[in-house]
């Protein structure tokens, strides 16, 4: 009865702002991939952090389970109630809190997303640049650790987040970093929420660093006979020191989705996506330094796309990427899953990835952030075929052991979540019980989104 007893205590707090409606549930319960609906005893929609504390204190007052929610588009079922309980989503915490255009930061309620963050900077010439495709939420993209197209110049969410308010298991509020760029006064905190996945506490407002809006973008795509070539391309422009904003890759199978998906006729083959921002002179030399490198590695179809919408309908067809490759298989459902190798392991990564995808029963188109070694399979099945989903775990799990033979993780921004914890001992070894040793310490009853990222029991 302690949940029930929970729930109680928590409408009579939140009247309206506690829901038990199916669609509320099943909304809370789904997952953007292959998991089953899980749903939560009940939602509740907080308007400030002594509202997110003093749900925690009722809830671990009862033993009822806390997961966080931003905009629900993790992959790995990290916002799943596997133990039921109440899910906090922060939909009406999602102002700015403080600019400081000086020093290049801002401070943020966790429900804001990228996009409308941006959209608030648009007039500052600042920008907040960690992209992973999805509008995702800033909380969440904080306590998964999420990257994406630009982290090959920008950084992940590791590197651009300075500090943190939390509300720990027990109800306590704490607060992690400054405003100053570095610290050398004690843990480091800060990282250590970043990436949790909502098991050590709820962020409820965090300070993120902030980059100037480039002078000038460049955009360009061109084609490679096979994947192998454009890795090689991506390598060999890394290692000259060239300073891409982005760089994308799509395989064959990828373009021929985005093709049908976006209405665009790119050749059927493996292709790059590449984006340099800076100076105007700074954009050109660079531009011309790749433009050389894909010369010199046999890259075809060569095309820049200067101007804004150009640019914005180029990388909005590779964000779509996911939708349109989905649809490529209408009955079908994915595994959707990521690796990140160093980069001198990427074609050999890659080239097997392919050739084990190819001697499978089933599709699984590739793409991904090549400049920083990460890059996804979306390995598609029809559940209903047993052979089908068989072949997609198999392939996923073997994904994973070559990017761990290879000196690589088992996740490069997508999290553990439910659906890569099995690969976390053989990734960490002894460092995994430390993870769960800190666990103990900050939520010795297990509430905080229980059954992810650690080891259960």
């Amino acid at each position: 009865m302690g949940i029930e007893t929970a729930l109680v205590a928590l409408s009579t707090f939140l009247g309206q702002r506690l829901s038990r409606s199916k669609p509320d549930l099943q909304q809370h319960g789904g997952s953007e991939t292959h998991f089953p609906m899980t749903p939560p005893d009940a939602v509740a929609y907080p308007r400030s952090t002594e509202e997110v504390a003093e749900i925690v204190k009722i809830c671990a007052a009862h033993d009822c389970p806390v997961i966080g929610y931003g905009a629900g588009t993790s992959l790995e079922g990290q916002t799943l109630p596997v133990n039921g309980g109440v899910t906090v989503d922060f939909r009406d915490m999602a102002a700015v809190l403080h600019l400081g255009a000086e020093d290049m930061d801002v401070t943020v309620q966790p429900g804001i997303t990228r996009e409308a963050l941006n959209e608030e900077l648009r007039a500052t010439g600042l920008m907040f640049p960690v992209d992973p495709g999805a509008n995702a939420s800033i909380g969440g993209m904080a306590s998964t650790r999420a990257s994406g197209t630009t982290a090959v110049r920008y950084g992940t969410m590791r590197d651009n987040v300075l500090g943190l308010e939390v509300v720990l298991a027990d109800g306590r509020v704490i607060q992690t970093g400054t405003r100053a760029r570095k610290s050398s006064a004690g843990y480091d905190l800060t990282g250590l929420f970043v990436g949790a996945e909502g098991t050590l506490g709820l962020i409820t407002a965090l300070t993120l660093r902030l980059h100037g809006q480039p002078e000038a973008v460049s955009a360009a795509v061109c084609a490679f006979d096979d994947m192998a070539t454009a890795v090689e391309a991506v390598q060999t422009t890394i290692q000259m020191g060239v300073p891409m904003a982005r760089i994308e890759f799509l395989d064959a199978a990828s373009v021929a989705a985005v093709n049908a998906h976006s209405n665009t006729s790119l050749p059927l083959y493996p292709h790059l996506l590449v984006e340099f921002h800076g100076s105007e002179a700074g954009v050109k030399e660079q531009a011309e330094v790749f433009g050389d490198v894909v010369t010199d590695t046999g890259g075809k179809g060569f095309a820049w796309a200067d101007k804004p919408e150009d640019r914005s309908a180029l990388w909005t067809m590779r964000h779509h990427a996911y939708w349109a490759i989905l649809q490529s298989r209408p009955d079908c459902t994915a595994i959707v899953t990521d690796i990140c190798v160093p980069i001198s392991r990427l074609a050999e990564a890659v080239e097997d990835t392919r050739a084990d995808i190819a001697a499978s029963p089933i599709t699984g188109p590739i793409l991904g952030h090549v400049g920083d070694g990460n890059f996804h399979a979306i390995l598609l099945f029809d559940p209903a075929k047993e052979d089908e989903v068989r072949a997609a775990k198999d392939l996923s799990h073997r994904l994973v052991e070559r990017a761990l033979a290879l000196g690589g993780t088992a996740t490069g921004e997508h999290g553990i979540g439910l659906g890569k914890k099995a690969y976390m001992e053989a990734e960490h070894g002894d460092a995994w019980d430390v993870m769960g040793d800190i666990k103990q310490a900050l939520d010795p009853k297990n509430l905080m989104n229980p059954g992810k990222l650690l080891r259960d029991g």
